[in-house]
């Protein structure tokens, strides 16, 4: 599992990488490639959490 999450994190800024800023705002038609990086790494990120909690909360003594 740690071998995927250091995958995307040296994974993330290559393809994230677009041409540098000209100064002039331009429109946007729909959600960036960064956009949708973000999200699944946030979505990992839960999905992680969510699973370390109930594996702990198994492993807890029953009252």
């Amino acid at each position: 599992m740690i071998r995927i999450a250091l995958l995307l994190l040296i994974a993330t800024p290559a393809l994230a990488e677009e041409p540098p800023h000209t100064g002039r705002a331009g429109s946007r038609s729909m959600p960036e490639t960064s956009d949708f990086l973000l999200f699944a790494v946030a979505a990992g990120g839960v999905w992680f959490v969510r699973r370390a909690m109930r594996q702990r909360f198994r492993k807890a003594p029953k009252d």
